[in-house]
């Protein structure tokens, strides 16, 4: 039997429409996810340190502030208390104009200190020039805090592209990413963020964690990170001197 079917021209338009917005949907989060992706180093210019690859068995702990003044000091406090000196603070410098005291406090004790810029914005939408007077004026901060030769740089929220790190590189600055994120500021559980940080830790590792007010359960997941790093025999060293004793791993910006 031959037949044929009716196609309703209002409901053929409103599939459409669906259809449409769908594939239009899909390809902003393609291109959210693909713009997410981290991206180390240009071909056969500056590059941006996530690893360090060795045979030195150490791993690096950084901790990220930006605002904030409840978390830092505990978290100072257990390092002490379990021995640890020299892991890396990348500090907003406007968070450390105003914060002299927990600034001298990380010095006192042994850390190093990393910039984050001043004002704490995605260096992918600024200008050059006011990129770069942001990464500058993180440095005259520091220098008035007596914090001399700072020269890693954790672009603001780990954004940045082949322009920032020739940027960063120009003033002398190595831009610092991480290879295990602990995703302690989304405040998942004490447990999640352990199971983060230990689950595939190995040699060379640069840890993301967060000292500001927004994680709020870093403080708890400390010891035990702490304590597992130590059962596996790892050191905990700073980033420069994860960089200095090892080769530095880089992936390229296409």
């Amino acid at each position: 039997m031959n037949g044929f079917y009716v196609i309703n021209g209002k409901k053929l338009k409103q599939f459409s429409i669906i259809i449409l917005a769908a594939f239009f949907t899909a390809g902003i989060l393609y291109i959210e996810n693909f713009s997410n992706q981290p991206v180390f180093s240009t071909k056969d210019g500056p590059r941006a340190i996530y690893k360090g690859e060795g045979s030195i068995k150490e791993v690096a702990l950084s901790f990220d502030i930006s605002w904030g003044d409840e978390k830092a000091l505990p978290i100072l406090d257990l390092l002490k208390q379990n021995g640890i000196s020299g892991v890396t603070f990348f500090l907003s410098a406007s968070w450390a104009e105003r914060h002299p005291d927990i600034v001298k406090r990380i010095v006192e004790d042994g850390h190093e200190i990393g910039s984050m810029g001043y004002a704490y914005q995605n260096y992918r939408d600024l200008e050059d020039l006011k990129m770069k007077r942001d990464i500058l004026k993180s440095l005259d901060v520091f220098e008035k805090l007596g914090v001399k030769k700072v020269s890693l740089l954790r672009p603001p929220k780990g954004a940045f592209d082949k322009r920032v790190l020739e940027i960063a590189n120009s003033l002398g600055f190595t831009v610092v990413h991480w290879s295990v994120d602990s995703h302690d500021l989304i405040n998942p559980g004490k447990d999640i963020i352990v199971e983060n940080v230990t689950k595939n830790l190995s040699k060379g590792d640069i840890v993301l964690l967060h000292a500001s007010d927004s994680a709020k359960q870093t403080e708890d997941a400390l010891p035990d990170i702490i304590q597992f790093i130590k059962s596996k025999g790892f050191e905990i060293s700073s980033v420069t001197e994860l960089i200095n004793n090892t080769k530095a791993k880089s992936k390229e910006v296409q």
